[in-house]
């Protein structure tokens, strides 16, 4: 009971305290993250594999990854990653960037949102190093979605990480092949007040939940 009244009045003070710049800029990346995934789940047929997600070790969310081309497509964005822990509950968040290019004669630009399931222990070991390239460091693969036997195919028994995609209202398997996914120490430092790795956070268990997070541990609790 003490243990709850301490941590309203905790959320209470955050709400009525300005944080600093810094750090209100990766709370807005994990509320951002939190929508993404909760209208993710939400769409009837076409969300994510709820098997999947129960046997995933980390689920990393990129909100309205930047997408533009003029011949050249590149791609840019930032967000998060959160891995189970070993009684399987979910841990806190570290923030990552991902960027990425693809050749071909192509005009325009978007913004997508990208949701990645990390299926395997060896997977949460390309997270906590420099970086990784998805379909070359790790196997990668389109991730099905709809009804949970759509789960079971041989792309999604062997890849380490899946990706997924939303555009303009359409969520979908994607590649991403040849994107570059790395820790963002710079907005882990301004999440948690001080230098903390991406090991440290995913791995070693020394690291506390933000209050902001709750409301995405929550979200992905619903699918154990």
């Amino acid at each position: 009971m003490l243990t709850r009244i301490a941590a309203a009045l905790s959320l209470a003070l955050l709400l009525i305290t300005p944080l600093p710049a810094d750090r209100q800029r990766e709370v807005e990346q994990i509320k951002n993250a939190t929508e993404v995934f909760t209208e993710v789940m939400n769409i009837p047929d076409k969300s994510i594999p709820q098997d999947l997600l129960s046997r995933a070790e980390c689920v990393a969310i990129v909100p309205s990854m930047k997408k533009g081309a003029f011949v050249v497509g590149v791609h840019y964005g930032r967000g998060l990653v959160v891995c189970r822990k070993e009684n399987r509950q979910w841990g806190p968040p570290s923030m990552l960037t991902i960027t990425g290019g693809s050749f071909g004669i192509q005009i325009g630009g978007q913004a997508i949102d990208v949701v990645m399931l990390v299926m395997n222990k060896k997977g949460i070991n390309f997270l906590v190093g420099d970086k990784f390239t998805l379909g070359g460091d790790a196997a990668v693969a389109a991730g099905p979605v709809g009804r949970a036997t759509s789960a079971e195919t041989n792309a999604a028994m062997r890849a380490q990480i899946l990706t997924y995609s939303r555009a303009r209202g359409l969520f979908a398997g994607v590649s991403l092949k040849g994107a570059v996914v790395k820790p963002d120490d710079d907005a882990n430092r301004d999440l948690y007040g001080r230098e903390v790795s991406a090991k440290t956070i995913l791995l070693e268990g020394k690291v506390g939940t933000p209050p902001e997070a709750e409301p995405l541990i929550s979200a992905l609790a619903k699918y154990r």
